[in-house]
Protein backbone atom coordinates (compact mmCIF):
# COMPACT_ATOMS: atom_id res chain seq x y z
CA UNK A 1 0.00 0.00 0.00
CA UNK A 2 1.33 3.64 -1.18
CA UNK A 3 2.42 5.66 1.99
CA UNK A 4 0.68 9.02 2.24
CA UNK A 5 2.96 12.13 0.12
CA UNK A 6 6.06 14.37 1.53
CA UNK A 7 4.16 17.25 3.70
CA UNK A 8 5.86 19.77 2.06
CA UNK A 9 4.82 18.70 -1.43
CA UNK A 10 1.14 18.70 -0.67
CA UNK A 11 1.51 22.35 1.32
CA UNK A 12 2.93 23.61 -1.79
CA UNK A 13 0.33 22.39 -4.25
CA UNK A 14 -2.58 23.04 -1.64
CA UNK A 15 -1.90 26.58 -0.38
CA UNK A 16 -2.85 27.77 -3.82
CA UNK A 17 -6.15 25.85 -3.36
CA UNK A 18 -6.95 27.65 -0.02
CA UNK A 19 -6.07 24.85 2.17
CA UNK A 20 -4.12 25.11 5.33
CA UNK A 21 -2.37 22.30 7.32
CA UNK A 22 -4.43 19.04 6.73
CA UNK A 23 -4.15 16.37 9.33
CA UNK A 24 -5.71 13.66 6.80
CA UNK A 25 -3.20 11.27 4.70
CA UNK A 26 -2.97 13.12 1.23
CA UNK A 27 -2.08 10.81 -1.51
CA UNK A 28 -0.10 12.83 -4.90
CA UNK A 29 0.07 11.91 -8.20
CA UNK A 30 -0.82 7.89 -7.14
CA UNK A 31 -0.68 5.62 -9.90
CA UNK A 32 -3.41 2.92 -11.17
CA UNK A 33 -2.40 -0.03 -8.61
CA UNK A 34 -2.05 2.08 -5.77
CA UNK A 35 -5.60 3.92 -6.58
CA UNK A 36 -7.26 0.49 -7.00
CA UNK A 37 -5.77 -0.50 -3.58
CA UNK A 38 -7.22 2.36 -1.71
CA UNK A 39 -10.36 1.83 -3.74
CA UNK A 40 -10.49 -1.34 -2.51
CA UNK A 41 -9.53 -1.16 1.16
CA UNK A 42 -12.14 1.81 1.23
CA UNK A 43 -15.35 -0.12 -0.30
CA UNK A 44 -15.53 2.00 -3.13
CA UNK A 45 -15.66 -1.10 -5.44
CA UNK A 46 -14.96 -4.65 -6.22
CA UNK A 47 -12.79 -5.93 -9.36
CA UNK A 48 -14.42 -7.14 -12.25
CA UNK A 49 -13.11 -10.65 -13.42
CA UNK A 50 -11.06 -8.58 -16.37
CA UNK A 51 -9.82 -6.49 -13.68
CA UNK A 52 -11.43 -3.74 -13.54
CA UNK A 53 -12.65 -1.44 -10.75
CA UNK A 54 -16.21 -1.41 -11.14
CA UNK A 55 -18.15 1.05 -8.56
CA UNK A 56 -21.34 3.36 -7.70
CA UNK A 57 -22.11 6.93 -8.29
CA UNK A 58 -24.57 6.71 -5.68
CA UNK A 59 -27.61 8.91 -5.82
CA UNK A 60 -26.47 10.71 -9.31
CA UNK A 61 -25.99 8.54 -12.00
CA UNK A 62 -25.76 11.32 -14.45
CA UNK A 63 -25.09 14.71 -14.81
CA UNK A 64 -27.68 17.40 -13.37
CA UNK A 65 -27.90 20.36 -15.91
CA UNK A 66 -29.52 22.76 -13.18
CA UNK A 67 -26.99 22.19 -10.39
CA UNK A 68 -24.67 23.69 -12.57
CA UNK A 69 -23.19 27.16 -11.83
CA UNK A 70 -20.64 29.72 -13.03
CA UNK A 71 -19.35 32.60 -10.98
CA UNK A 72 -20.92 35.85 -12.05
CA UNK A 73 -18.85 38.78 -11.47
CA UNK A 74 -17.12 41.82 -13.65
CA UNK A 75 -15.13 39.27 -16.18
CA UNK A 76 -17.93 36.76 -16.98
CA UNK A 77 -20.84 39.56 -16.54
CA UNK A 78 -20.77 40.76 -20.43
CA UNK A 79 -18.99 37.69 -21.79
CA UNK A 80 -21.10 34.33 -20.81
CA UNK A 81 -24.29 33.77 -22.39
CA UNK A 82 -26.38 33.43 -18.91
CA UNK A 83 -29.16 31.76 -18.61
CA UNK A 84 -31.25 28.37 -17.95
CA UNK A 85 -28.00 26.56 -19.54
CA UNK A 86 -24.88 29.11 -17.39
CA UNK A 87 -27.05 29.69 -14.27
CA UNK A 88 -25.54 32.62 -12.15
CA UNK A 89 -23.59 32.06 -8.85
CA UNK A 90 -22.69 34.85 -6.56
CA UNK A 91 -19.05 35.33 -6.00
CA UNK A 92 -19.11 36.04 -2.19
CA UNK A 93 -21.26 32.39 -1.93
CA UNK A 94 -18.30 30.37 -4.00
CA UNK A 95 -16.06 31.89 -1.26
CA UNK A 96 -18.42 30.17 1.56
CA UNK A 97 -18.75 26.83 0.22
CA UNK A 98 -14.92 26.93 -0.82
CA UNK A 99 -14.28 27.36 2.62
CA UNK A 100 -16.28 24.91 4.22
CA UNK A 101 -15.32 22.28 1.64
CA UNK A 102 -11.74 22.56 2.72
CA UNK A 103 -12.64 22.68 6.74
CA UNK A 104 -14.34 19.21 5.55
CA UNK A 105 -11.56 17.55 4.07
CA UNK A 106 -8.96 18.69 6.77
CA UNK A 107 -9.05 15.72 8.15
CA UNK A 108 -9.84 13.36 5.93
CA UNK A 109 -7.95 11.18 3.47
CA UNK A 110 -7.24 13.02 0.18
CA UNK A 111 -6.35 11.87 -3.09
CA UNK A 112 -4.79 14.94 -5.17
CA UNK A 113 -3.82 14.62 -9.08
CA UNK A 114 -1.36 17.23 -11.66
CA UNK A 115 -2.61 16.44 -14.96
CA UNK A 116 -3.22 18.49 -18.13
CA UNK A 117 -6.15 18.67 -20.38
CA UNK A 118 -5.10 19.51 -24.50
CA UNK A 119 -3.04 17.11 -25.95
CA UNK A 120 -1.68 20.01 -28.19
CA UNK A 121 1.17 21.54 -26.43
CA UNK A 122 0.68 25.17 -27.80
CA UNK A 123 -2.90 24.94 -26.05
CA UNK A 124 -2.29 22.87 -23.16
CA UNK A 125 -4.60 23.27 -19.56
CA UNK A 126 -2.58 22.49 -16.17
CA UNK A 127 -5.00 20.88 -14.18
CA UNK A 128 -5.03 20.17 -10.12
CA UNK A 129 -7.53 17.75 -8.55
CA UNK A 130 -8.33 16.63 -5.42
CA UNK A 131 -10.47 14.18 -4.80
CA UNK A 132 -12.51 12.68 -1.62
CA UNK A 133 -12.56 9.58 -3.35
CA UNK A 134 -9.52 7.34 -4.42
CA UNK A 135 -11.51 5.96 -7.18
CA UNK A 136 -12.44 9.63 -8.50
CA UNK A 137 -8.87 10.17 -8.67
CA UNK A 138 -8.10 7.07 -10.73
CA UNK A 139 -11.32 8.20 -13.39
CA UNK A 140 -8.84 11.65 -13.64
CA UNK A 141 -5.73 9.21 -14.19
CA UNK A 142 -7.38 8.01 -16.94
CA UNK A 143 -9.50 10.90 -18.66
CA UNK A 144 -7.14 13.83 -18.41
CA UNK A 145 -3.77 13.76 -20.12
CA UNK A 146 -0.91 12.22 -17.84
CA UNK A 147 2.53 14.46 -17.66
CA UNK A 148 5.27 12.46 -18.72
CA UNK A 149 7.53 10.47 -16.25
CA UNK A 150 10.13 12.59 -14.65
CA UNK A 151 7.99 15.72 -15.23
CA UNK A 152 7.96 18.44 -12.79
CA UNK A 153 4.17 19.08 -12.05
CA UNK A 154 4.57 21.30 -8.65
CA UNK A 155 3.20 23.85 -11.10
CA UNK A 156 0.73 26.64 -9.83
CA UNK A 157 -2.42 24.96 -12.12
CA UNK A 158 -4.12 27.40 -14.85
CA UNK A 159 -7.60 25.28 -13.24
CA UNK A 160 -8.17 23.34 -10.67
CA UNK A 161 -11.19 20.84 -9.05
CA UNK A 162 -12.26 20.16 -5.71
CA UNK A 163 -13.99 17.26 -5.37
CA UNK A 164 -15.74 15.99 -2.18
CA UNK A 165 -18.92 13.75 -2.94
CA UNK A 166 -19.59 13.12 1.06
CA UNK A 167 -20.10 17.20 1.28
CA UNK A 168 -23.66 18.29 1.20
CA UNK A 169 -24.61 22.37 0.42
CA UNK A 170 -27.32 23.77 2.47
CA UNK A 171 -29.22 25.32 -0.32
CA UNK A 172 -30.82 28.06 2.09
CA UNK A 173 -27.74 29.29 3.18
CA UNK A 174 -24.89 28.46 0.01
CA UNK A 175 -27.35 29.74 -2.42
CA UNK A 176 -27.60 26.13 -4.60
CA UNK A 177 -30.58 24.72 -5.39
CA UNK A 178 -30.16 21.68 -3.98
CA UNK A 179 -27.08 20.08 -1.72
CA UNK A 180 -25.39 18.88 -5.07
CA UNK A 181 -23.12 21.34 -6.91
CA UNK A 182 -20.99 21.75 -9.60
CA UNK A 183 -19.13 25.88 -9.87
CA UNK A 184 -17.26 26.98 -12.08
CA UNK A 185 -15.20 30.46 -11.06
CA UNK A 186 -13.32 31.49 -13.81
CA UNK A 187 -11.66 34.45 -12.09
CA UNK A 188 -10.34 32.22 -9.26
CA UNK A 189 -9.85 29.38 -11.85
CA UNK A 190 -11.34 26.72 -9.66
CA UNK A 191 -14.56 24.37 -9.86
CA UNK A 192 -16.34 22.96 -6.73
CA UNK A 193 -17.83 19.60 -7.11
CA UNK A 194 -20.27 18.86 -4.12
CA UNK A 195 -22.98 16.00 -3.16
CA UNK A 196 -22.63 14.17 -6.28
CA UNK A 197 -20.45 10.90 -7.16
CA UNK A 198 -21.10 10.83 -10.76
CA UNK A 199 -17.32 11.47 -12.31
CA UNK A 200 -18.85 12.45 -15.29
CA UNK A 201 -19.06 16.12 -13.48
CA UNK A 202 -15.08 16.55 -13.45
CA UNK A 203 -14.39 15.72 -16.78
CA UNK A 204 -17.60 18.25 -18.43
CA UNK A 205 -16.33 20.71 -15.86
CA UNK A 206 -12.79 21.32 -17.75
CA UNK A 207 -14.83 20.68 -20.84
CA UNK A 208 -16.52 23.99 -20.27
CA UNK A 209 -13.59 25.95 -19.15
CA UNK A 210 -12.43 25.59 -22.41
CA UNK A 211 -15.48 25.91 -24.41
CA UNK A 212 -14.77 29.84 -22.88
CA UNK A 213 -11.02 29.97 -22.90
CA UNK A 214 -9.93 28.60 -26.41
CA UNK A 215 -12.28 31.16 -28.52
CA UNK A 216 -11.58 34.13 -26.10
CA UNK A 217 -7.56 33.62 -25.85
CA UNK A 218 -6.59 31.39 -28.63
CA UNK A 219 -8.82 31.34 -31.45
CA UNK A 220 -9.52 27.95 -31.47
CA UNK A 221 -12.60 26.05 -32.59
CA UNK A 222 -13.90 23.53 -28.77
CA UNK A 223 -15.84 20.61 -30.16
CA UNK A 224 -18.13 17.98 -28.49
CA UNK A 225 -16.76 15.67 -30.91
CA UNK A 226 -14.91 12.21 -31.53
CA UNK A 227 -11.90 12.07 -33.87
CA UNK A 228 -10.12 9.27 -36.17
CA UNK A 229 -7.73 9.49 -38.63
CA UNK A 230 -7.10 7.10 -41.74
CA UNK A 231 -4.56 5.22 -42.99
CA UNK A 232 -3.84 7.74 -45.35
CA UNK A 233 -3.63 10.22 -43.05
CA UNK A 234 -6.98 11.99 -43.86
CA UNK A 235 -9.14 12.80 -40.63
CA UNK A 236 -12.80 12.56 -39.67
CA UNK A 237 -14.62 14.07 -36.76
CA UNK A 238 -18.12 13.51 -35.36
CA UNK A 239 -20.44 15.50 -33.36
CA UNK A 240 -22.84 14.49 -31.10
CA UNK A 241 -24.78 14.39 -27.81
CA UNK A 242 -24.22 11.49 -25.20
CA UNK A 243 -25.33 8.05 -26.79
CA UNK A 244 -25.94 9.42 -30.16
CA UNK A 245 -22.55 7.03 -31.33
CA UNK A 246 -19.81 8.98 -31.26
CA UNK A 247 -17.44 6.89 -29.07
CA UNK A 248 -19.06 3.78 -31.07
CA UNK A 249 -18.42 5.03 -34.48
CA UNK A 250 -15.28 6.61 -33.90
CA UNK A 251 -13.58 3.59 -32.59
CA UNK A 252 -12.99 1.66 -35.96
CA UNK A 253 -10.20 -0.44 -36.48
CA UNK A 254 -9.33 0.36 -39.97
CA UNK A 255 -8.36 4.09 -38.67
CA UNK A 256 -6.52 5.57 -35.98
CA UNK A 257 -8.51 6.90 -32.62
CA UNK A 258 -7.65 10.82 -31.92
CA UNK A 259 -9.90 10.58 -29.20
CA UNK A 260 -14.22 10.21 -28.40
CA UNK A 261 -15.41 13.10 -27.07
CA UNK A 262 -13.75 16.51 -26.77
CA UNK A 263 -11.58 18.07 -29.70
CA UNK A 264 -10.31 21.67 -30.49
CA UNK A 265 -9.60 23.00 -33.89
CA UNK A 266 -6.30 25.69 -33.73
CA UNK A 267 -5.98 28.47 -36.00
CA UNK A 268 -3.31 26.51 -37.93
CA UNK A 269 -6.00 23.70 -38.92
CA UNK A 270 -5.12 20.87 -36.96
CA UNK A 271 -7.53 19.49 -34.34
CA UNK A 272 -6.00 18.02 -31.45
CA UNK A 273 -8.44 15.87 -28.26
CA UNK A 274 -8.42 17.68 -24.42
CA UNK A 275 -8.17 14.40 -22.91
CA UNK A 276 -6.31 11.21 -22.25
CA UNK A 277 -8.90 8.74 -22.27
CA UNK A 278 -12.25 7.62 -23.17
CA UNK A 279 -15.88 7.49 -21.45
CA UNK A 280 -18.41 5.27 -22.95
CA UNK A 281 -21.65 4.10 -22.41
CA UNK A 282 -21.23 -0.13 -21.46
CA UNK A 283 -24.78 -0.47 -21.81
CA UNK A 284 -25.78 -3.52 -24.00
CA UNK A 285 -21.74 -3.66 -24.85
CA UNK A 286 -21.04 -6.83 -26.41
CA UNK A 287 -17.70 -8.16 -28.14
CA UNK A 288 -18.99 -9.05 -31.45
CA UNK A 289 -20.96 -5.24 -31.89
CA UNK A 290 -18.05 -3.05 -29.89
CA UNK A 291 -14.43 -4.95 -29.46
CA UNK A 292 -12.37 -2.35 -29.05
CA UNK A 293 -14.30 -1.15 -26.25
CA UNK A 294 -14.87 -4.49 -24.56
CA UNK A 295 -11.12 -5.38 -24.77
CA UNK A 296 -10.27 -1.88 -23.28
CA UNK A 297 -12.20 -2.94 -20.01
CA UNK A 298 -9.32 -4.61 -17.97
CA UNK A 299 -6.79 -3.29 -15.22
CA UNK A 300 -6.84 0.29 -15.08
CA UNK A 301 -10.11 0.80 -16.26
CA UNK A 302 -13.79 1.49 -14.35
CA UNK A 303 -16.66 0.88 -14.63
CA UNK A 304 -19.60 2.80 -13.56
CA UNK A 305 -23.17 1.41 -12.04
CA UNK A 306 -23.27 -1.73 -14.04
CA UNK A 307 -23.88 -5.16 -11.77
CA UNK A 308 -22.45 -8.68 -12.15
CA UNK A 309 -24.04 -11.51 -12.89
CA UNK A 310 -25.44 -13.43 -10.37
CA UNK A 311 -22.78 -15.50 -8.55
CA UNK A 312 -19.75 -13.87 -10.62
CA UNK A 313 -17.78 -11.44 -10.93
CA UNK A 314 -18.43 -11.10 -14.69
CA UNK A 315 -20.75 -7.55 -16.07
CA UNK A 316 -23.58 -8.09 -16.90
CA UNK A 317 -24.11 -4.94 -19.31
CA UNK A 318 -27.59 -5.64 -19.91
CA UNK A 319 -28.41 -4.89 -16.42
CA UNK A 320 -30.47 -1.63 -16.40
CA UNK A 321 -31.39 -1.85 -12.96
CA UNK A 322 -29.26 1.15 -11.95
CA UNK A 323 -29.36 3.20 -14.85
CA UNK A 324 -29.31 3.09 -18.85
CA UNK A 325 -25.71 5.42 -18.18
CA UNK A 326 -23.72 2.95 -17.52
CA UNK A 327 -20.26 3.50 -18.43
CA UNK A 328 -16.58 2.53 -18.60
CA UNK A 329 -13.43 5.07 -18.55
CA UNK A 330 -10.22 4.24 -19.73
CA UNK A 331 -6.52 5.17 -20.59
CA UNK A 332 -6.74 6.34 -24.88
CA UNK A 333 -3.72 3.88 -25.03
CA UNK A 334 -6.20 0.97 -23.96
CA UNK A 335 -7.33 1.56 -27.33
CA UNK A 336 -5.05 -0.66 -29.78
CA UNK A 337 -5.40 1.86 -32.53
CA UNK A 338 -4.86 5.17 -30.31
CA UNK A 339 -3.17 8.01 -32.24
CA UNK A 340 -0.65 9.41 -29.70
CA UNK A 341 -0.04 12.08 -29.10
CA UNK A 342 -3.77 12.59 -29.76
CA UNK A 343 -3.54 15.06 -32.40
CA UNK A 344 -4.11 15.45 -36.16
CA UNK A 345 -4.62 17.43 -39.55
CA UNK A 346 -7.52 19.49 -40.59
CA UNK A 347 -10.26 17.41 -40.75
CA UNK A 348 -11.74 15.90 -44.16
CA UNK A 349 -14.99 15.04 -43.30
CA UNK A 350 -17.21 16.09 -40.69
CA UNK A 351 -20.79 14.08 -39.31
CA UNK A 352 -23.17 15.54 -37.34
CA UNK A 353 -24.72 12.13 -35.59
CA UNK A 354 -28.38 12.65 -34.88
CA UNK A 355 -31.17 9.89 -33.05
CA UNK A 356 -33.92 11.33 -34.44
CA UNK A 357 -36.63 10.30 -32.53
CA UNK A 358 -39.06 11.18 -34.79
CA UNK A 359 -37.61 8.75 -37.52
CA UNK A 360 -37.94 11.47 -40.05
CA UNK A 361 -34.34 12.53 -41.27
CA UNK A 362 -32.74 10.42 -43.98
CA UNK A 363 -29.91 8.03 -42.56
CA UNK A 364 -26.97 9.69 -44.04
CA UNK A 365 -27.16 13.32 -45.89
CA UNK A 366 -24.72 15.73 -47.70
CA UNK A 367 -24.85 19.63 -46.21
CA UNK A 368 -23.85 22.56 -47.76
CA UNK A 369 -22.83 25.06 -45.50
CA UNK A 370 -25.43 27.00 -44.71
CA UNK A 371 -27.53 23.92 -44.01
CA UNK A 372 -24.18 22.87 -41.74
CA UNK A 373 -24.25 25.87 -39.75
CA UNK A 374 -28.15 25.78 -38.96
CA UNK A 375 -27.94 22.46 -38.16
CA UNK A 376 -24.78 23.00 -35.72
CA UNK A 377 -26.62 24.94 -33.86
CA UNK A 378 -29.69 23.97 -34.01
CA UNK A 379 -27.83 20.77 -32.47
CA UNK A 380 -31.04 18.39 -32.97
CA UNK A 381 -31.08 14.63 -31.30
CA UNK A 382 -32.78 12.62 -28.99
CA UNK A 383 -31.35 12.46 -25.25
CA UNK A 384 -30.54 9.05 -24.32
CA UNK A 385 -32.31 7.57 -21.50
CA UNK A 386 -30.01 8.13 -18.46
CA UNK A 387 -27.88 10.54 -19.43
CA UNK A 388 -29.14 12.52 -17.10
CA UNK A 389 -30.95 12.60 -14.26
CA UNK A 390 -35.00 12.13 -14.83
CA UNK A 391 -34.58 11.07 -18.12
CA UNK A 392 -35.86 7.50 -18.86
CA UNK A 393 -36.86 6.88 -22.34
CA UNK A 394 -35.61 9.11 -25.60
CA UNK A 395 -36.96 12.32 -25.58
CA UNK A 396 -36.43 15.18 -28.11
CA UNK A 397 -33.84 17.75 -27.89
CA UNK A 398 -32.15 20.82 -29.46
CA UNK A 399 -29.08 21.32 -28.26
CA UNK A 400 -26.61 24.24 -29.72
CA UNK A 401 -23.70 22.76 -31.38
CA UNK A 402 -24.36 19.07 -29.87
CA UNK A 403 -23.64 20.43 -26.60
CA UNK A 404 -25.09 23.45 -25.19
CA UNK A 405 -25.17 22.71 -21.55
CA UNK A 406 -21.18 23.04 -22.17
CA UNK A 407 -20.98 26.11 -23.88
CA UNK A 408 -20.70 29.23 -22.08
CA UNK A 409 -20.62 31.28 -24.43
CA UNK A 410 -23.21 31.90 -27.37
CA UNK A 411 -23.82 29.75 -29.89
CA UNK A 412 -23.33 31.45 -32.83
CA UNK A 413 -19.71 32.09 -31.36
CA UNK A 414 -19.23 28.38 -32.05
CA UNK A 415 -21.09 28.56 -35.12
CA UNK A 416 -19.21 31.36 -36.86
CA UNK A 417 -16.10 29.65 -36.31
CA UNK A 418 -17.51 26.48 -37.92
CA UNK A 419 -18.57 28.48 -40.98
CA UNK A 420 -14.73 30.14 -41.07
CA UNK A 421 -13.34 26.83 -41.18
CA UNK A 422 -15.44 25.86 -43.92
CA UNK A 423 -14.31 28.62 -45.69
CA UNK A 424 -10.48 28.39 -44.79
CA UNK A 425 -11.13 24.53 -46.53
CA UNK A 426 -13.39 24.50 -49.46
CA UNK A 427 -12.69 20.45 -49.97
CA UNK A 428 -14.49 19.55 -46.45
CA UNK A 429 -17.33 17.45 -46.66
CA UNK A 430 -20.53 17.36 -43.88
CA UNK A 431 -22.69 14.96 -43.28
CA UNK A 432 -25.84 14.32 -41.10
CA UNK A 433 -25.96 10.98 -40.14
CA UNK A 434 -29.07 9.80 -38.23
CA UNK A 435 -28.24 6.81 -35.88
CA UNK A 436 -31.89 6.81 -34.45
CA UNK A 437 -35.12 5.54 -35.99
CA UNK A 438 -36.30 4.33 -38.92
CA UNK A 439 -39.47 3.07 -40.17
CA UNK A 440 -41.33 5.41 -37.91
CA UNK A 441 -41.32 7.47 -34.88
CA UNK A 442 -39.69 5.78 -31.95
CA UNK A 443 -42.03 3.34 -30.40
CA UNK A 444 -42.85 2.52 -34.01
CA UNK A 445 -39.91 2.18 -36.50
CA UNK A 446 -36.90 0.38 -35.10
CA UNK A 447 -33.90 2.08 -34.39
CA UNK A 448 -30.88 2.17 -37.33
CA UNK A 449 -28.93 -1.06 -37.69
CA UNK A 450 -25.26 -0.26 -36.41
CA UNK A 451 -23.89 -1.89 -39.36
CA UNK A 452 -25.62 -0.04 -41.83
CA UNK A 453 -24.59 3.48 -40.19
CA UNK A 454 -21.01 1.97 -40.86
CA UNK A 455 -21.11 1.19 -44.18
CA UNK A 456 -22.50 5.01 -44.90
CA UNK A 457 -19.90 6.20 -43.10
CA UNK A 458 -16.88 4.14 -44.67
CA UNK A 459 -18.81 4.67 -47.79
CA UNK A 460 -18.43 8.75 -46.85
CA UNK A 461 -14.68 8.27 -45.72
CA UNK A 462 -14.01 6.78 -48.92
CA UNK A 463 -15.24 8.34 -51.63
CA UNK A 464 -17.49 5.77 -52.69
CA UNK A 465 -20.39 8.85 -52.51
CA UNK A 466 -18.07 11.39 -54.54
CA UNK A 467 -19.90 9.56 -57.72
CA UNK A 468 -23.33 9.12 -56.48
CA UNK A 469 -26.51 11.29 -57.58
CA UNK A 470 -28.38 13.22 -54.69
CA UNK A 471 -31.12 15.03 -54.56
CA UNK A 472 -32.63 17.32 -51.70
CA UNK A 473 -34.98 16.22 -49.26
CA UNK A 474 -38.00 17.92 -49.98
CA UNK A 475 -38.67 19.88 -46.15
CA UNK A 476 -35.59 19.76 -44.74
CA UNK A 477 -33.33 20.59 -47.83
CA UNK A 478 -30.44 18.42 -47.22
CA UNK A 479 -29.11 16.51 -50.11
CA UNK A 480 -29.71 12.69 -50.07
CA UNK A 481 -27.76 10.20 -51.85
CA UNK A 482 -28.95 7.76 -54.10
CA UNK A 483 -27.16 4.83 -53.64
CA UNK A 484 -24.80 4.09 -50.48
CA UNK A 485 -22.57 0.23 -51.11
CA UNK A 486 -23.72 -2.07 -48.54
CA UNK A 487 -26.53 -0.41 -47.36
CA UNK A 488 -30.22 -1.85 -48.88
CA UNK A 489 -31.56 1.75 -50.94
CA UNK A 490 -34.82 1.49 -49.74
CA UNK A 491 -33.81 2.79 -46.12
CA UNK A 492 -31.80 5.86 -47.57
CA UNK A 493 -35.11 7.72 -48.13
CA UNK A 494 -36.94 7.50 -44.91
CA UNK A 495 -40.24 8.78 -46.73
CA UNK A 496 -40.11 4.99 -48.24
CA UNK A 497 -39.47 3.43 -44.50
CA UNK A 498 -43.09 4.33 -43.41
CA UNK A 499 -45.93 2.23 -43.82
CA UNK A 500 -48.12 5.60 -44.19
CA UNK A 501 -46.48 7.96 -46.21
CA UNK A 502 -48.91 10.61 -45.14
CA UNK A 503 -48.23 9.92 -41.59
CA UNK A 504 -44.07 10.66 -42.35
CA UNK A 505 -45.32 13.72 -44.35
CA UNK A 506 -47.21 14.97 -41.48
CA UNK A 507 -44.72 14.13 -38.69
CA UNK A 508 -41.60 15.92 -41.02
CA UNK A 509 -43.29 19.01 -41.42
CA UNK A 510 -44.33 18.61 -37.23
CA UNK A 511 -40.88 18.52 -36.82
CA UNK A 512 -39.56 21.14 -39.33
CA UNK A 513 -42.16 23.32 -37.21
CA UNK A 514 -40.10 22.34 -34.00
CA UNK A 515 -36.66 23.25 -36.09
CA UNK A 516 -38.09 27.08 -36.62
CA UNK A 517 -39.85 27.35 -33.46
CA UNK A 518 -36.60 26.62 -31.86
CA UNK A 519 -34.19 28.43 -33.95
CA UNK A 520 -36.18 31.64 -32.78
CA UNK A 521 -33.72 32.55 -29.80
CA UNK A 522 -31.03 32.84 -32.15
CA UNK A 523 -32.47 34.27 -35.06
CA UNK A 524 -31.76 37.74 -34.23
CA UNK A 525 -27.70 36.59 -33.97
CA UNK A 526 -27.89 34.58 -36.98
CA UNK A 527 -26.68 35.88 -40.27
CA UNK A 528 -28.79 35.51 -43.69
CA UNK A 529 -26.27 33.01 -44.79
CA UNK A 530 -27.48 30.18 -41.19
CA UNK A 531 -30.83 31.39 -41.41
CA UNK A 532 -30.57 29.87 -45.45
CA UNK A 533 -30.00 26.39 -43.56
CA UNK A 534 -33.69 26.41 -42.28
CA UNK A 535 -36.17 23.76 -43.26
CA UNK A 536 -39.05 24.27 -45.46
CA UNK A 537 -42.08 24.42 -43.50
CA UNK A 538 -44.23 25.40 -46.19
CA UNK A 539 -43.25 22.03 -47.72
CA UNK A 540 -45.88 20.57 -45.28
CA UNK A 541 -48.86 22.35 -46.20
CA UNK A 542 -47.61 21.70 -49.95
CA UNK A 543 -47.93 17.75 -49.33
CA UNK A 544 -50.53 17.91 -47.25
CA UNK A 545 -53.08 19.81 -49.61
Amino acid sequence: MSTPANPSAVADRLKPLGFGPTTGPVYLNLGPAALVDHALRRHEGELTDTGALMCDTGAFTGRSPKDRFIVQDGGTESSVWWGDINIPFAPDKFDQLHQKMVAYLADKEVFVRDAYAGAHPGYQLRLRVVNELAWHNLFCYNLFLRPEAGVDTSWLPDFSIINAPGFLADPAVDGTRQPNFAIINFTKKLILIGGTGYAGEMKKGIFGVLNYLLPHEHHTLPMHCSANVGPGGDTAIFFGLSGTGKTTLSADPHRGLVGDDEHGWTPEGGIFNFEGGCYAKVIDLSREKEPEIWDAIRFGSIVENTRFVPGTHTVDYANKSVTENTRTAYPIDFIANAVEPSVAGTPQNIFFLTADAFGVLPPISKLDKSHAMYLFMSGYTAKVAGTEMGITEPQTTFSACFGAVFLPLHPTKYAEMLGRKMDENPDINVWLVNTGWTGGAYGTGQRMKLNYTRAMITAALTGKLDEVKFRPHPVFGVMVPGAVPGVPSEILDPRNTWADKAAYDKTAGDLAEKFVANFQKYAASASEEILAGAPHVAAKVAVEA
